[in-house]
């Protein structure tokens, strides 16, 4: 279900992992890392590309793309499957444990013949890697809490993976003759940002035909269980999909049933048997006569209970319950309600498109304001340099307008470093329309020194955005350690706002930490650090985040308008 392009990033990524742990040229490994992400952020289908279209792509070569090719035309590429089995699956699976890299994993397996997750595991409970070179006491202690983290995670898929997967689904079975209605429900609908198994809704009078379509699909890898009103299946990827057929005058109860969370549910049919009532999937009702009293629309069952409807990123029992009995739930922000970026990457730095082509995808967004932020100096391998960002500026100062009247803000992207300094000097700085300050280094430093380090950042008068704050990557690596609490309350304080990294990876803040900013009075940006067009649409995961933390519009400065948003930007300045 996933688009070519991802497929052979995937591939390309793997390639490189196995060049790594084969000891291989590292130059060639990084090669195929960037052309897996050129691959991967390309706009157009590659499966639509010949040879000549394939090197068009930045940093695909002829020997690439003839990879590339193999592998649309047969489903796999050769070297891949010749470098996977040089090594046991064990030793590739162990790659994927936060904080472990592919020399150390080949080292393991070389020295101790570890070859799976549980054997490391094993190793290190038994002090086993205490005499192996690279491997001390705070290495040992970045592994165990990697894998803790991967086995946290589970079968759980990223949020992005199961939202493909299911608006695929979704759209194959609506088109089954018969389909009334068709969704997906529970935690994927509340926009958790992993996924265990997706729940999908029809609304149809027989339900033979879409447990046989779902059975069908090319993505279903095994069907669990197939009955009448429910079947399971298990995609290549390994998700679960439940699909349940309900009566098209169920529909809203099912919808109401099958999206909230245990706790939420326990709670509204707490509600409903308090006032004599059963609600179920199939309706609310009366519990002496049976009749129905409302079932078509998630609106009129919340409503014979007392409440006003409630969005379903709200659905986790954290207070929305009382809230909505008291007439104080949150209006929650909405993609519509976004008026611009306010952090992307162009292929000055480490994006992958031209100003132009980011400027114009925006532009066709219907975007009213877009700021372009690439990296400072201060990340020596993206090798920037005042002339060329002053060129960048002009370049941006000429577009300004042109597109459907978008106004341009010229951006960076500024390094934090360990005692909270920044790129270039105040006077610098100035010139620009906003800062965000990104931490992207030194990710280890204490509770205190951290938190210090923070602070400092947003204390610059400079510093507008504090981007991607806490530097998760989910299921890879842990955000840093810091005391939140004093982060937010600076952040309020000096007029920061913090950011809602829509990148599927990163999803920072998450949202229980957004609940706490919110606390404090702090600002937001949801924002999607676009390195390439197609990351432009992930302000959906963003948005989604941001719904789960209780914003509102006036929560997040890019749905403001500009001239407010310019305020804001300048700090007090």
């Amino acid at each position: 279900m996933a688009r070519p392009n991802d497929e052979v990033q995937a591939l390309l990524q793997e390639y490189a992992d196995l060049v790594a742990i084969t000891g291989g040229d590292a130059f060639k490994a990084r090669a195929y890392e960037k052309a897996a992400r050129a691959i991967g952020g390309y706009p157009a289908d590659i499966a639509t590309l010949d040879a000549a279209g394939l090197r068009e792509i930045p940093n695909v070569g002829r020997s690439i793309a003839d990879k590339v090719t193999e592998y649309l035309r047969t489903g796999k590429m050769t070297v891949v499957e010749e470098r996977r089995a040089k090594i046991p699956a064990g030793v590739r699976e162990l790659i994927a444990i936060p904080g472990l890299g592919p020399k150390k994993a080949l080292r393991l397996y070389e020295d101790l013949r570890i070859a799976s997750v549980s054997q490391l595991a094993a190793a290190i409970e038994a002090d086993a890697l205490a005499d192996l070179k690279g491997f001390g006491e705070k290495t040992q202690e970045n592994i165990r809490h990697g894998i803790e983290l991967l086995r946290r995670a589970g079968g759980r898929v990223p949020l992005s993976v199961a939202l493909d997967t299911a608006e695929e689904i979704v759209a194959e079975l609506s088109r089954v003759t018969g389909c009334r209605r068709c969704a997906y429900a529970g935690s994927l609908r509340r926009m958790r940002e992993t996924v265990g198994d997706l729940d999908v809704l029809v609304a149809a009078q027989r339900s033979d035909a879409f447990m046989a379509a779902l059975s069908e699909l090319p993505a279903t890898a095994e069907v669990i269980a197939r009955g009448t009103k429910k079947t399971s299946v298990r995609t290549a990827k390994g998700l679960q999909v439940d699909l349940r057929v309900v009566p098209p005058q169920s529909w809203g109860a099912a919808m109401q049933y099958f999206t909230g969370a245990k706790a939420h549910n326990i709670r509204t049919r707490t509600i409903a048997v308090h006032q004599g009532l059963k609600l179920s999937e199939y309706g609310l009702f009366d519990t002496e006569s049976g009749r129905s009293l409302a079932s078509r629309t998630e609106e009129e069952v919340y409503a014979r209970l007392g409440l006003p409807w409630i969005a379903p990123t709200l659905r986790e029992d954290r207070g929305e319950i009382e809230a909505a009995l008291h007439g104080e739930l949150p209006e929650v922000v909405t993609d519509k309600d976004i008026r611009g970026d306010l952090h992307t990457h162009t292929d000055l730095t480490d994006g992958l498109a031209p100003l132009e082509e980011m400027v114009e995808a925006a532009a066709q967004r219907g975007y009213r304001y877009y700021a372009v932020t690439d990296h400072a100096p201060g990340l020596s391998m993206q090798r920037m340099t005042d002339e060329k960002i002053l060129a960048q500026r002009e370049r941006l100062r000429e577009l300004d307008g042109t597109r459907r009247r978008m106004r341009l803000l010229h951006g960076t992207e500024l390094n934090i470093g360990p005692d909270g300094e920044v790129d270039w000097p105040a006077e610098f700085l100035a010139g620009f329309d906003l800062c965000v300050a990104s931490l992207h280094s030194h990710f280890d430093l204490g509770r205190a020194a951290m938190t210090r380090r923070l602070v400092r950042a947003c204390e610059n008068p400079y510093v507008s955005i504090l981007g991607h704050p806490t530097t998760r990557l989910i299921g890879r690596r842990q955000g840093v350690d810091a005391d939140w609490d004093a982060v937010f309350a600076a952040c309020a304080r000096t007029g920061t706002a913090l950011e809602v990294n829509a990148q599927p990876d990163r999803l920072d803040l998450g949202d229980e930490d957004i609940l706490r900013a919110r606390e404090h009075g702090v600002r937001f940006a949801v924002n999607t650090d676009a390195h390439a067009v197609p990351h432009l649409a992930y302000l959906r995961y963003g948005v989604g985040i941001a719904q789960r933390g209780w914003l509102t519009p006036d929560d997040v400065i890019n749905t403001w308008p500009l001239t407010r948003l310019r305020r804001f930007l300048r700090k007090g300045r």
